[in-house]
């Protein structure tokens, strides 16, 4: 497998996504048979995460909203942020001896930007993890199950 893409955030799911590339390619490491792509992507969620954050916003009220933050406070922490996350586990990959790890930040819906970064790299597997706290979404949350149904590629949900 040449090129996997881990979906990231600051939940405990994405501990779990290193934890399952491990699992699956830790005996790998230094024997040639690890990807020789990882994309660590982090995905700025514009409309936050509030009781209306599962509503979606249209193409061009998301290309308003990411031009009026341009520049702002607000585009700023989520900027810094957005680093923090990636560092973290760019550092737990390489720590366990995962090289060539790009990372990518996008702006928009989640289950969106990571099925486009997703097409648009080529990746040939999407690892991400699942929330699901309502008892609706008790064994997926709502954006892996976007996901996975909406997907090119394998598509692993850790857990």
């Amino acid at each position: 497998m040449d090129k996997i893409l881990l979906a990231v955030d600051d939940t405990k799911g994405s501990e779990a996504v290193i934890e399952i590339l491990n699992s699956l390619m830790g005996d790998c490491v230094g024997g040639g048979c690890i990807p020789t792509n990882i994309i660590l992507l982090y995905v700025e969620r514009l409309e936050g995460r509030s009781v209306m954050g599962g509503l979606l916003l249209s193409t061009s009220e998301t290309e308003t909203l990411k031009e009026s933050l341009k520049g702002t406070e607000y585009q700023e922490k989520l900027d810094q942020h957005a680093d923090k996350v990636l560092h973290y586990f760019k550092d737990r990959l390489e720590k366990r001896g995962f090289s060539g790890v790009e990372s990518l930040v996008r702006q928009g819906h989640p289950a969106e930007e990571i099925l486009k970064a997703a097409e648009e790299n080529g990746v040939e597997m999407i690892i991400m993890g699942s929330r699901g706290k309502r008892l609706q979404n008790l064994w997926m949350g709502s954006i892996s199950r976007e996901v996975a149904n909406n997907a090119k590629m394998a598509v692993l949900i850790a857990r």
